[in-house]
């Protein structure tokens, strides 16, 4: 009888623990592992730029001035899920600020400072020893903030430079607030103006360009911009080199500036050159500094989040997951959190074919959530699909969610699920904004489709140019997760028709 009565207690305890850990709710980690690797103490690989080379390394640019290479970047972690004994080597020192790095035909491509340069080993003893100037045409004056940010190769061969302001404010060095285009040849391409303080520069699944502002003057807090040739994306600092005959034969004349203390949209709707931004990131919600962006092009091989952008945050040590959609002519959509907890301070970030997003850190100057002075991480998905609003779809009268896994309908339906509020910032000359515009949209009811996989909320209220901040803290899935980020963040700019 008493082995009997240990055995029922032990399977009680047993089932008990069972019942414990299906209880317990899910975390990032359980979806999406960071896999850390050693940087040895005589390295400050303040990572600026990364790229995978054709011989399998890895290529990783530096704050620094230099480019470091890494054996073997899929190396499986060890028990403490790190790789303990990565291989590097550096490869070029000696350049400024390496904000960009990528490879064509044998040559590495690197944005500086103050050029878009190309080096080669032409010895093959794993150092760079040529060292080409492809173009030069912008100025700097040796200001802390004259950050230039260079993309990865357009579909015509372009790279894309976006052109911190001096001091990030205004600036007297040609071109500074600009996005050039740097052609095949080394010829610089007037593109965009109004550029203020980039923190990164990709492309969407389309090949379209983007870049990552920061809070400031002009604007109210962290954005994701589109770069449009032509076009003025929000700070008038750099409108003085539309009298540069390069710009007048790219761009044509100079827009109208924008009212202090206006709009967003507003101000659009005034200036027929002025893209809005396509997504405003709420500040300190989402983040304090807005950085690098990769986009999720392999197919499925980084999860359920096909063809949508990612953004790091510097300060908060973090990555975001972007849902975009063209409405009016323009993109706009909505903002998630995705993953924390990386090493530094997010800046550099790459999405490897095979379904790795590398991320590279730095905290000097800024501060970083991550306490690390650099660092370099590489996520990838385990396989289990977490359970999240996939995409947020702005409707006439509402929104309609998407999830990434079904839903429990009860839960879903209940109003009693949501919570909603919108604001935006001010379109000012001052340093940044405080929320303003505050409305609370009433969702009238939740419709559930037959698949369990989508919501439509009704919605009274909307307000264009706003920001709809939306908690599904109720909703379940089918097997009753919570959703693993319950908040989203949609910038509405337009209503659709």
């Amino acid at each position: 009888m008493r082995f009997l009565l240990t055995i029922t207690a032990s399977f009680l305890l047993l089932s008990a623990s069972f019942a414990q850990a299906a209880d317990k709710p899910l975390v990032e980690n359980d979806f999406y592992k960071l896999i850390a690797f050693d940087i040895p103490k005589e390295i400050m690989l303040e990572a600026g730029g990364i790229e995978l080379l054709a011989n399998g390394r890895a290529a990783v640019s530096t704050r620094r001035g230099e480019v470091w290479m890494l054996d073997k970047p899929f190396a499986e972690p060890g028990a403490e899920g790190k790789v303990a004994d990565a291989k590097w080597s550096r490869f070029a020192h000696g350049l400024h600020e390496v904000l960009g790095i990528v490879e064509r035909d044998g040559w590495i491509y690197v944005t500086q400072r103050g050029e878009v340069s190309r080096l080669k080993d032409t010895d093959a003893d794993g150092k760079a020893d040529l060292f080409e100037t492809v173009n030069d045409d912008w100025h700097i004056d040796g200001d802390y903030h004259e950050y230039a940010f260079g993309s990865r190769f357009d579909k015509e061969g372009n790279i894309w430079v976006v052109l911190c302001l001096t001091g990030s404010f205004s600036s007297n060095s040609k071109y500074r607030g600009w996005c050039l285009r740097i052609s095949p040849d080394g010829k610089m391409i007037p593109t965009c103006s109004g550029v203020r303080s980039p923190g990164g520069i990709g492309m969407n699944a389309l090949g379209e360009m983007f870049y990552t502002d920061n809070q400031g003057p002009w604007n109210g807090t962290c954005a994701l911009k589109q770069l449009i040739p032509g076009k003025f994306v929000g700070h008038p600092g750099g409108f003085k080199w539309y009298d540069e005959p390069a710009v007048k034969a790219a761009m044509g004349p100079r827009p109208k500036e924008p009212e202090s203390g206006s709009r967003f949209m507003t101000e659009a709707a005034k200036i027929p050159e002025y893209v809005p931004p396509t997504i405003l990131f709420p500040y300190t919600k989402m983040g304090k500094s807005a950085s690098g962006i990769a986009c999720d092009t392999t197919g499925g091989k980084f999860g359920p989040f096909q063809n949508q952008m990612f953004v790091g945050d510097q300060s908060d040590s973090t990555v975001m997951r972007c849902f975009v959609e063209e409405v009016g002519g323009n993109y706009q959509g909505a903002c998630f959190k995705f993953r924390e907890g990386f090493g530094s301070g997010t800046l550099a970030m790459l999405m490897s074919p095979e379904g790795s997003m590398f991320v590279g850190g730095t905290n000097r100057g800024w501060g970083s959530r991550g306490p690390k002075p650099g660092a370099f991480e590489r996520l990838v998905w385990t396989g289990k699909t977490p359970f999240e609003i996939h995409e947020m779809r702005a409707k006439p009268d509402g929104f309609e969610l998407t999830f990434t896994q079904p839903v429990n309908p009860a839960t879903a339906s209940d109003l009693k699920s949501y919570a909603m509020t919108s604001y935006t910032y001010i379109f000012q000359s001052a340093y940044g904004s405080p929320e303003v515009d505050a409305s609370t949209p009433t969702i009238t009811s939740a419709t559930v489709a037959p698949d369990n996989k989508s919501v439509y909320l009704k919605v009274d209220g909307l307000k264009a140019g706003n920001i709809h901040e939306l908690t599904s803290a109720g909703v379940k899935s089918a097997d009753g997760q919570p959703l693993l980020h319950k908040e989203a963040y949609y910038t509405l700019n337009r209503i659709p028709k």
